[in-house]
């Protein structure tokens, strides 16, 4: 499948759908061929929670409260004064 720029912005929705069937788009800016976009042959090996840095944090227990730990650190160093 080809597609333009043009494409890419107003139907996203049909690009994806063509590359979950399977087939490769070539994206064309002023008819010249820019980009080919294809699927993953294993969209299973590209999960988030399989990645080592995923949870590498989990056992910190300053963490256990992500918003406190945050507000702590975006805190000013003179309104302890």
């Amino acid at each position: 499948m080809r597609a333009t720029v043009l494409d890419m912005r107003r139907n996203t929705g049909k690009i994806l759908d063509a590359i979950a069937r399977n087939e490769t788009v070539i994206l064309t800016h002023r008819g010249k061929p820019v980009a080919r976009i294809s699927p993953i042959a294993n969209a299973e090996c590209c999960r988030a929670a399989e990645h080592p840095a995923f949870g590498m944090w989990a056992d910190r227990s300053d963490m256990a409260d992500p918003s406190a730990y945050v507000r702590e650190k975006r805190k000013g160093r003179f309104d302890d004064l």
